[in-house]
């Protein structure tokens, strides 16, 4: 049998820059790949690109300057609330100083002990300390700092987000809460800077009455004088680009992978398939961080990674009804077994959030040069 399972290899491709065809680079690194290191590519490999370079080669731009107009065209009067904003450098920075642009008095509502992603501004014995009930006070920024002082720090980047992000404006004012519906004892307009947990929040806002309620997605969701966009996700998925710019999350990839694929197919014979990823959906285990800033894992992939993995449990077959058997009785019971379900001890998440997660990890996020994963072996199991 093959002695070798799942297999992922960074890809290394050129440096990529706003308008190149990233479907030839793609299947250009990939073909070159495993020419010069003796890879056979098969069937159900599996390629993914990195969001950051389609992003780049799209053009997926925006500055500042056009997040304030987009916040001045929705928000007419020049005062908003946001709402659970990312305590990001990387992710929001840029995000809130458009948004102070584009305003005259700014409340930002931050979560607390931790953003939805698991940044903390607390620890939860602190709250315990200082005799907070996080799920229905309401503080000022006066409260938090009687209450927690100046100590307390992101464990990774030693920012004080409480402190950074008061500082985009002297019309900004800082409040905290983790019912969004808080947000409307400051004023009755607001935009939902939260992720995973938008779609909720804006029904809460809209029936608890405010008068002005959109989501991040919804900035930038069209061009803004001449801006980069996303018509589905807006500024979610956005990274900082420079000091008065972000780069979007990519749009239409879905033609993309599919060009890929074909010239895959085309040039090898082989069905490949092909994913964009971005974040994976993991959480570290010292700073608590969910990692899944992006608002999804994948927004593009071939048909063949659509569903969840059909596995069986071996180490708890071997425990059970395979102990004691000899090694060729128990490969045919589980061959046997193979198109079986046991999902006694399995977690059924979805190939595209298994395989972006794999991707982001292999990948990184800094100077690896590697923005195409190469994936083998990930649809074999034991029995085949």
């Amino acid at each position: 049998m093959r002695t070798i399972g799942t297999a992922a290899r960074g890809i290394r491709a050129p440096l990529i820059q706003a308008g190149d065809d990233m479907a030839s680079i793609v299947v250009e690194s990939v073909l070159a790949a495993s020419k010069e290191e003796g890879i056979a590519l098969r069937d159900r490999d599996v390629v993914a690109v990195t969001e950051a370079v389609v992003a780049r080669a799209q053009g997926n731009y925006a500055t500042c300057a056009q997040i304030a107009a987009d916040i001045r065209g929705k928000f007419p009067g020049g005062e908003l609330a946001v709402t659970f904003p990312i305590l990001s450098r990387n992710r929001f920075s840029n995000i809130l100083k458009g948004i102070a642009q584009g305003c005259g008095k700014l409340y930002i509502m931050l979560s607390y002990p931790a953003d939805e992603v698991g940044n903390a501004l607390l620890s939860w014995d602190a709250i315990d300390a200082a005799g907070v009930n996080p799920y229905t006070d309401i503080l000022t920024e006066e409260d938090y700092r009687v209450k927690f002082g100046y100590e307390t720090r992101h464990v990774f980047t030693g920012m004080d987000y409480v402190e950074y992000y008061k500082s985009f404006g002297e019309h900004v004012e800082i409040v905290f809460a983790n019912d969004v519906r808080g947000a409307l004892r400051f004023t009755p307009h607001v935009l939902c800077c939260d992720v995973h947990s938008r779609f909720r929040s804006k029904r809460l806002l809209k029936e608890a009455g405010a008068e002005t309620v959109y989501g991040l997605d919804e900035i930038l969701s069209a061009p803004v004088n001449g801006s980069g966009y996303n018509a589905q996700y807006g500024l979610l998925g956005s990274n900082k680009s420079g000091e008065d710019s972000v780069k979007l999350f990519p749009r239409d990839g879905q033609p993309l992978v599919e060009e890929i694929a074909r010239r895959l197919k085309e040039a090898t014979g082989k069905q490949i398939e092909v994913m964009i990823y971005g974040d994976g959906a993991f959480k570290d285990p010292v700073g608590q961080i969910w990692e899944l800033a992006d608002p999804v894992v994948s927004p593009a992939f071939t048909p063949g990674l659509e569903g969840t993995p059909n596995e069986l449990k071996l180490k708890l077959l071997l425990d059970n009804e395979l102990a004691g058997k000899s090694e060729d009785e128990a490969r045919a019971a589980i061959k046997a077994k193979a198109h079986g379900t046991q999902a006694l001890g399995t977690t059924p998440r979805r190939y595209t959030d298994l395989l972006g997660s794999l991707c982001d990890l292999v990948s990184g996020s800094g100077d690896k040069g590697t923005p195409i994963v190469l994936i083998q072996g990930y649809f074999d199991n034991f029995a085949s």
